[in-house]
């Protein structure tokens, strides 16, 4: 468990190594100016509503229990504050994969071919009208998976001392869910869709985890964000490409 942990995680070193790769480099390089576009915006708007939010959060008490409310903002400001980080970053995340999607997905297929030497059919990149309606259902079907456990994760963010948990709770989930919308890149290239990665991830979840903790970690590195999204393109491809040779 430990080391397919591990093993996702490290994927991203060796996939921001990668991005020096010739053959690999132009194809960065629409991706990462999407990516910085949107985490620029997305670091104003922390820099300027962080404050607004993280009150609208804390509960109010009345001036005798004023060394309660300290209290709890001593333990709860820096939960709130991931959680508040998290939905921000993760909501531009998604943002950006969305308007990306094309690119990414050229992405994964050269570093899927610099990697293994075999470079996709066209049949699978130019897929007939059956795939399409797939792709289309597959995106639905993610999204409404996406929006269960939000609602589910929003609710435990509102109870009492359960609530003290929700950060961490949305962390696992923001990194399952990056991991997931990573993966959706190189297995879309071979016409394999939601469920699909969804089957590959629960038989392997310590790599897809790593994985998804690793991309959370460089978006929420200001500037190094930067590269999160081409490099978490190319880390899922190398996950993905060594799966395949394990299961050859």
């Amino acid at each position: 468990m430990l080391k397919n942990l591990i093993h996702g995680f490290s994927a991203i070193i060796q996939a921001i190594q990668l991005m020096s790769n010739p053959g690999i480099r132009r194809f960065i390089i629409i991706p990462m100016s999407i990516n910085t576009l949107l985490f620029g915006t997305a670091i104003y708007l922390l820099f300027n509503q962080f404050g607004i939010w993280l009150d609208y959060f804390m509960p109010d008490f009345p001036s005798w229990l004023s060394w309660l409310e300290t209290l709890l903002e001593w333990i709860l400001w820096p939960l709130f504050s991931v959680m508040i980080f998290f939905l921000v970053f993760y909501s531009f995340s998604f943002l950006m994969n969305i308007i990306a999607s094309p690119f990414n997905s050229l992405l994964a297929e050269k570093v899927e071919a610099h990697l293994n030497g075999q470079n996709i059919e066209n049949d699978a990149l130019l897929p007939p009208l059956k795939a399409i309606i797939q792709g289309l259902s597959s995106e639905f079907q993610k999204l409404i998976y996406l929006i269960k456990w939000s609602i589910i994760l929003l609710i435990i963010s509102f109870i009492p001392v359960i609530n003290l948990a929700a950060p961490f709770l949305w962390f696992i989930f923001g990194a399952w869910m990056l991991g997931i919308n990573y993966m959706d890149y190189p297995m879309g290239n071979h016409q394999l869709f939601f469920k699909d990665i969804r089957q590959s991830a629960s038989n392997n979840k310590p790599a897809l985890l790593g994985l998804g903790s690793a991309i959370f970690l460089l978006t929420s590195i200001p500037i190094v964000n930067f590269i999160a999204m081409p490099s978490g393109v190319i880390a899922a491809t190398i996950v993905f490409v060594k799966q395949q040779e394990a299961t050859v």
